[in-house]
């Protein structure tokens, strides 16, 4: 196995960076593995310190087969350095695996992450694979397809990337225009919609909601795990968009690989239920958590907090 270069997004925590890296360096594969980290710039010269210490950390960095730092000179934003570093792996290697600074991933994340790019690599209606799992309080197969796409660890080609659209009014549009709104918020459980429109009015900076419409929009369909291989460490308020302490989304990462065998290329509806059901009880605790604290949340598609927030997500943007 050749396996897939691995893209790190960071910024300015370097606790969560440590973390991550250590569980990276953890997977049977990292050896192997290159790893590429897009450090962004301080948003404020305040945030610089936090910066250099995030940098400090990858100087010397070892356990992977190369190491390639770009640090960036300004604060680009999450979106537009997530945009041009998956841009550039992929336009070198074909594909990549993607993970940002508080996502924790599993020893068995690269081998199923890897398995799933090799077992899948034709089949154009797969665009990506995916890490993390909600919590659904029910049991779920090994693997099993959803359509669109998510961004908690998770891996595409070139062929899948080349299918995001970055303009987020034309994703709306065409959503609207086939009288999609309803199936893109998962039969109305959460309202993913509003954070697409909240990216087109300038009120957030998501990638990810255009990931995930670009995705939905082609009928495109994700792999994800039975058992999270990812784990969010990122709700803890030192995220700018992530000011909250919450378990509503928390998992216990996987002990043991999940298994990748080729099946039937179609949407899971007991899955779909299950992730529907679940939704709906996470955007009520949101709700509740925001009532009380006034603060924001982010959760995976760039889900939004509970709509009347118009609250921004990403993480750390």
């Amino acid at each position: 196995m050749n396996p897939a270069p691995v893209a790190l997004f960071v910024h300015n925590r370097p606790a969560h960076t440590e973390r991550t890296l250590r569980a990276l360096r953890a997977n049977d594969l990292a050896s192997e593995t290159e790893l590429y980290v897009f450090s962004d710039g301080p948003r404020r010269p305040e945030a610089a310190h936090a910066v250099a210490e995030v940098r400090s950390l990858l100087r010397n960095l070892a356990g992977f087969k190369r190491v390639v730092v770009r640090e960036r000179e300004r604060n680009m934003g999450l979106a537009e350095n997530t945009i041009a570093g998956l841009t550039e792996v992929i336009s070198e290697h074909g594909r990549v695996i993607m993970v940002e600074d508080d996502n924790v991933a599993s020893p068995h994340f690269l081998r199923y992450m890897n398995d799933g790019l090799s077992v899948y690599e034709r089949d154009e209606d797969v665009i990506s694979i995916h890490g993390y799992i909600y919590p659904v309080g029910a049991p779920l197969p090994e693997t099993f397809f959803i359509r669109g796409a998510d961004t908690w660890g998770w891996a595409t080609w070139k062929r899948g990337w080349d299918l995001f659209e970055r303009d987020g009014q034309k994703l709306l549009d065409e959503i609207q225009a086939r009288g999609a709104a309803r199936e893109f918020n998962f039969g109305g459980a959460y309202n993913f919609l509003g954070l697409l429109k909240d990216q087109i009015r300038g009120r957030n900076d998501s990638w990810s909601i255009r990931w995930y419409a670009s995705a939905f929009l082609k009928n495109k369909l994700t792999l994800y795990p039975g058992r999270s291989l990812v784990k969010n460490i990122g709700f803890d308020a030192t995220g700018t968009h992530c000011s909250v302490d919450t378990d509503a989304l928390d998992v216990d990462v996987a002990d043991r690989p999940v298994k990748v065998e080729r099946q039937a290329i179609r949407e899971n509806p007991e899955a779909r239920r299950l992730m529907a059901r679940y939704l709906r009880t996470l955007k009520l605790r949101l709700f509740w958590s925001f009532l009380k604290t006034r603060v924001k949340v982010g959760v995976p598609r760039g889900a939004p907090a509970p709509v009347a927030s118009h609250a921004k997500v990403d993480g750390r943007e």
